[in-house]
């Protein structure tokens, strides 16, 4: 039995207080606008419907600028698809569709993201543990099968069937 300390308890408690949640804390702001830019398109392109990084920003209250790189790195990671010229944007496929929410959290914020400490320690593991690592680990482990095993169409249909927000407008 691990018994933890009112200190790591409050640690934890005071994290969900202040209103971040594990994923608030493990991902950038980046992975987490990717992520809403990616739903974005796969509910909303059908019929060949094409959007511009000033669309995608405006409806999702995002920093037009820090959308479209986000977009263009998206598009050269075959996350989603984009097309050039005076009909040009950006858009999804049913291909597209089959990548995994990971792929984007990778892609944005690097491997291994769902390895790194909760507490920003270089060298937590479970053979070396922070005062955390036991109580954080098995949600990590947990978000990360999510995460993998849940591809971005899957994702969409929830969203809509949940009504589900990707955007406070």
């Amino acid at each position: 039995m691990i018994i933890y300390s009112k200190e790591i308890v409050y640690l934890c408690q005071f994290s969900i207080i202040q209103g971040k949640n594990l994923v608030d804390i493990m991902l950038s702001n980046a992975a987490k606008y990717a992520i809403r830019a990616v739903l974005f398109l796969a509910i909303n392109s059908k019929n060949d419907s094409k959007y511009g990084a000033i669309q995608i920003a405006k409806d999702l209250d995002i920093p037009q600028a820090f959308i479209a790189k986000l977009l263009q790195k998206l598009a050269k990671g075959n996350i989603i698809s984009s097309s050039k010229g005076p009909t040009g944007g950006f858009y999804f496929t049913k291909e597209n569709g089959g990548n995994n929410v990971c792929k984007i959290i990778e892609l944005i914020d690097g491997k291994g993201v769902f390895d790194k400490c909760f507490m920003g320690l270089p060298n937590c593991g479970d053979a070396k543990p922070c005062p955390v690592h036991h109580l954080v680990a098995p949600f990590k482990k947990e978000i990360l099968e999510q995460f993998l095993h849940k591809n971005i169409n899957q994702l969409a249909q929830e969203v809509n069937e949940k009504g589900l927000f990707l955007s406070l407008k």
